[in-house]
Order: C-alpha cells, then sequence, then structure tokens
C-alpha cells in the first residue's frame, strides 16, 4: 500500500514511519510489542495510523475537526458498524487525548478501519481486526477500572462474531465519583465529535424502590436534571434552577425543579460534578453504588446498542 501511494519509509525500527508529504502528518506504524504479541496470529504491526487533520488543541475544535472526519469517511464507506470512547486507556494499553478519546470503526475481515482521537488531532488507523479485539475481550477481567470508555455496536452485518467483554462493577464511592467524574468530563466534547445525543437516566434504589434521580441528557452540551425526594435539599448540594441555568429550559422546559448546565466541549468540571451527583445519590438513600441504575434506555443510542463499561455501575 505504501508503494502504492508512494509513501517512503522511515523513523526508526521501534518506531517506523511512513512519510506521506499530507500536511496533516506522516503515517505511524505500531510493531507486536510486549503489550501486542500475546493478541496477534502472525501480524508484524497493529496498527497504521495517518492523521487526517492538526486542529488546535481546544476541545472544541478538536471534536469539530473530528465530526467533519467522520461526515467525510461516512459519505465514502456508509454509516459505521461501531462507535464508542476508548475512555483513558486505548487499545493495548496507549493513552488517550484528555480532551476525549471517541472512534469510529468500520469492522471488516480481516482488517478493520477506525477514526479515532489522536493526540494531536482525528486520525485514521488500519488494523488487523483480531488483535485489537482480543485485546478488548481480555480486559473483561472484572478488576475496577479493566475497561474505560463506552462501546456501542450496531445490527450491520460486519458485527457477525463480535464479542463483548464482561464488565466490572465499583466498589466504593470513590471509585463512582473518579468514573462519573471522567465520564461526564469529556462527555460533550465526544458526543459532538461522533454526532450523536445521549438521554442516560440515573435511578437511585433506597432499600424499598428505585425511583428516578437524575437525567444526564449530553449533545453538544451537558445537561443534568435531579428528581431528589423531598427529604433531600439538592440547593446545598450545588444544584441550581432554571433561572440559573436557562440553557437547560430547552432540555427540560420547568419540571424538574433542579438541574444544572455544564457546559459544551472542554467545560465540564467533571470531579465537581461527580462529587455533587454521588452526595445527592447517597442523601436520597443509596448505601452502596450498586444502588446507582443507568437506566436500559441509555443503552440505545442511533441505531446503537451501547455499554457504558467505564462507570461499573449496574444497568436495569
Amino acid at each position: 500500500m505504501a508503494a502504492e501511494w508512494g509513501w517512503a519509509w522511515g523513523g526508526t525500527p521501534d518506531a517506523p514511519a511512513l512519510i506521506t508529504g499530507r500536511a496533516s502528518g506522516d503515517a505511524r506504524l505500531r510493531p507486536v510489542g510486549d503489550y501486542e504479541k500475546r493478541h496477534v496470529d502472525g501480524e508484524s504491526y497493529v496498527e497504521l495510523a495517518v492523521p487526517v487533520a492538526v486542529p488546535a488543541p481546544d476541545a472544541a475544535a478538536q471534536a469539530a475537526a473530528f465530526r467533519a472526519a467522520k461526515e467525510e469517511v461516512t459519505a465514502a464507506l456508509g454509516k459505521p458498524s461501531v462507535m464508542g470512547s476508548h475512555g483513558d486507556m486505548g487499545p493495548f494499553y496507549d493513552s488517550q487525548p484528555l480532551w476525549g478519546a471517541p472512534f469510529l470503526r468500520w469492522r471488516g475481515r480481516p482488517d478493520t478501519l477506525e477514526l479515532r482521537a489522536g493526540k494531536s488531532g482525528p486520525e485514521l488507523v488500519l488494523q488487523p481486526t483480531d488483535p485489537a479485539e482480543n485485546w478488548f475481550w481480555r480486559q473483561g477481567h472484572g478488576e475496577e477500572h479493566a475497561i474505560s470508555g463506552f462501546f456501542g455496536s450496531n445490527r450491520d452485518q460486519a458485527n457477525v462474531g463480535l464479542g463483548f467483554p464482561g464488565g466490572w462493577t465499583a466498589r466504593s464511592w470513590e471509585t463512582v465519583t473518579r468514573s462519573l467524574g471522567e465520564f461526564l468530563e469529556a462527555l460533550p466534547a465526544e458526543t459532538t465529535a461522533l454526532g450523536i445525543r445521549l438521554g442516560m437516566p440515573f435511578y437511585g434504589r433506597d432499600g424499598r424502590s428505585a425511583p428516578l434521580l437524575f437525567d444526564v441528557v449530553c449533545g453538544d452540551r451537558l445537561s443534568i436534571a435531579c428528581f431528589a425526594p423531598d427529604a433531600v435539599d439538592p440547593a446545598a448540594l450545588g444544584w441550581g434552577t432554571v433561572a440559573e441555568f436557562p440553557h437547560t429550559a430547552s432540555v427540560f422546559g420547568d419540571d424538574p425543579v433542579w438541574r444544572v448546565d455544564a457546559g459544551g466541549p472542554g467545560e465540564p468540571k467533571g470531579h465537581a460534578l461527580a462529587e455533587m451527583l454521588v452526595a445527592t445519590a447517597r442523601a436520597a438513600g443509596a448505601s452502596e453504588p450498586t444502588d446507582l441504575i443507568i437506566g436500559g434506555e441509555a443503552g440505545y443510542v442511533d441505531g446503537y446498542h451501547v455499554t457504558y463499561y467505564g462507570l461499573g455501575l449496574p444497568t436495569g
């Protein structure tokens, strides 16, 4: 392929590259190393990553560049069969951009094409299908934070035989605060980049029932509504009203009373939001992390069935 495109070999033996002559930069090859070798079957490389744009480093610019790349690739190849976020841990334990880690995949055999948020901008990544999927599968060992981000697949014929790893369960409120904070902080950048809108209800088990407690809605901005029982003082926990967050009127109307507008790409303060949600859930009667439940409605997004691996919370 390199010869056909007129690309020259460069880099070093440990970090080989293909000199593309593109303004967005040269392509990188990832050789099979210690972290990859247990997942391969004869392959020499597990990724060829080609940068497609180098936007400004802020979250809004990165998300917009990813969205533009998505539209262009989708126009050529059709709707991707897999979408999601790598969270803070990419394939083969690679680190991910702080603004967000969205990805889209056009799954195939023997190779898969992925549009990924790279460290400097969106990248098209050509990868043998089995090593990447074997790595993901093996992360389902159940330890806290074993898998981050979220993973969605549709009913495309390309997904026949696609495996799904087991998840993990948060064992402390500290774990929930961390995982929820990381999820919320990147969420509007990721939904903007992917071109999706999430509606995610959370239910809180209080020993008698599990009423609706929060409603997280995120497209180009993140809005959260609170349905805490009368015994809870939401204002004291940091919640506001529509007067304080007028943008939320177009999301929730005038009901419920309590809500927060966390902003667009790069704006949410994830840890503070997570602390507020956890404090509210505990004040409402949730005694342990498994009492905070993701509504099953959140699992269906734009034709994809989505699993929120990175939260470590039950779905029901």
